[in-house]
């Protein structure tokens, strides 16, 4: 959320924003809202002040024995409060247009952010490794789980429907050891590991600018005011919603969860083995530090550098993408994508990102610091995804597979999997 009268004095902007990132709300509306909203509470304001003068003076009058007069000032006074009283839900309902409004008021973006309609027209910034050559066919993520008992799809869907999948054996190893990897990785970078509500109130999903506008992907609980998350950011940055913190080291919070998403209007794209599943687990990084923006800008880079280094240690080829205007969603102000190499797709897939909010979280969510100045100031807030699998076992099982069908397991992962050093197919295969 952005503060009235900074949207008042950058109209052009925050239109430019809601324009680029296909947000339906016209500014000037907003701005002609919000100028009924304060002239009608302004009138309100100055007929309680009335009402209240003429009670003091009533009570007076009646103290004093002069009912007559009292009288009178109540017979003056009647027309004065008849308009008070139909005020009062005219107030109310125009606050809450103005509230419906300001929901929908998105970000504005960073300078560095590429204009563009959508996620054709996003910029690399650099790729780290080189695709693999294969000498032989390359099966793919599918395929190689299925020759391995290690990804069952069929009986996933028969289970609980589409875009659903089980696990099985090393893949479940894998699974779990590339979050332990991402885990170990930000515990190395002073980060505090949180088990969060998976479950949250839709207050949550508001404050931390999922809702309303990505209402339609999200699992709501029936008859419950609980929403599944489909990331931790959203019990991350909650856990201090309504407090005063201490910035003066950025506070870094991580969580490894699950996260369930109804992929809504994606029907057709990506859905092919696990690449677009309803349910997924992540870990997930959140910090919150002081509103400078150079100080946030740091830090949007520091996250951004902490997926690389697990996508190094797992030697995974990739490429840093500078997300455009059309591609980022109504929070962001500057948003880093990473896009891993997946043979079968013959193309890098998206697998991690990274978003700097500025104030737009904290201020919905009401979470403040005191600067040095002695103020009150609201944080910065930003979060990257550390690790999200199974999507991650697409490229982990496609780039490091050979000819004979086995799949090398990165040294990294080593550790996790019981010092085992490859994946072997039971047999050889034709």
């Amino acid at each position: 959320m952005l503060d009235i009268k900074w949207i008042r004095a950058h109209a052009d902007e925050v239109q430019q924003a809601a324009d680029d990132k296909r947000i339906s709300l016209r500014v000037s509306e907003l701005l002609a809202v919000d100028d009924e909203r304060k002239r009608i509470a302004q009138e309100t304001d100055r007929l309680r002040e009335a009402r209240n003068a003429a009670s003091r003076e009533i009570g007076r009058l009646m103290k004093d024995g002069d009912t007559a007069a009292a009288d009178a000032i109540r017979r003056e006074t009647a027309a004065m409060l008849e308009e008070l009283d139909s005020l009062q839900p005219t107030l109310a309902e125009i606050e809450h247009q103005w509230s419906q409004l300001m929901l929908l008021v998105p970000n504005v973006v960073s300078p560095a952010t590429p204009r563009g309609a959508s996620d054709a027209d996003n910029v690399m910034v650099r790729q780290v490794g080189e695709p693999p050559a294969f000498d032989f066919a390359p099966r793919s993520h599918v395929e190689l789980g299925e020759l391995h008992g290690l990804i069952d799809l069929a009986r996933g869907v028969k289970t609980a429907g589409t875009r659903q999948y089980y696990l099985r054996g090393a893949g479940v190893l894998l699974h779990r050891a590339v979050q332990q990897l991402a885990l170990d990785v930000l515990l190395e970078r002073g980060f505090t590991p949180l088990d969060v509500p998976l479950a949250v109130r839709e207050e949550a999903m508001v404050n931390t600018g999922f809702f309303p506008l990505g209402a339609d992907q999200t699992y709501r609980i029936a008859d419950e005011d609980r929403l599944l998350v489909g990331t931790s950011e959203v019990p991350l940055i909650s856990y201090f919603s309504g407090e005063i913190v201490d910035v003066a080291e950025p506070i870094r919070l991580a969580a490894a969860s699950l996260c369930f998403r109804s992929e809504v209007g994606s029907a057709g794209r990506d859905v092919h083995g696990l690449y677009r599943v309803h349910q997924f687990a992540k870990v997930e990084q959140v910090v919150l530090c002081e509103a400078d923006p150079e100080v946030s800008e740091r830090i949007l880079h520091e996250i951004t550098s902490h997926a690389e280094h697990i996508l190094k240690l797992l030697e995974l080829p990739y490429q840093v993408m500078a997300v455009c205007t059309g591609d980022m969603s109504q929070k962001t102000y500057q948003q880093f994508d990473i896009e891993t190499w997946m043979p079968s797709r013959d193309a890098y897939g998206e697998t991690h990102s990274s978003s700097n909010v500025h104030d737009f979280q904290a201020r919905r969510s009401n979470i403040r610091y005191r600067g040095a100045d002695g103020k009150l100031h609201y944080c910065h807030t930003l979060n990257n995804t550390a690790v999200a699998s199974p999507r991650i076992l697409i490229p982990l099982l496609e780039n490091h597979q050979e000819a004979d069908g086995s799949i090398r397991i990165p040294a990294a992962l080593q550790p996790y999997m019981g010092g085992l050093k490859r994946l072997v197919l039971p047999s050889p295969i034709e």
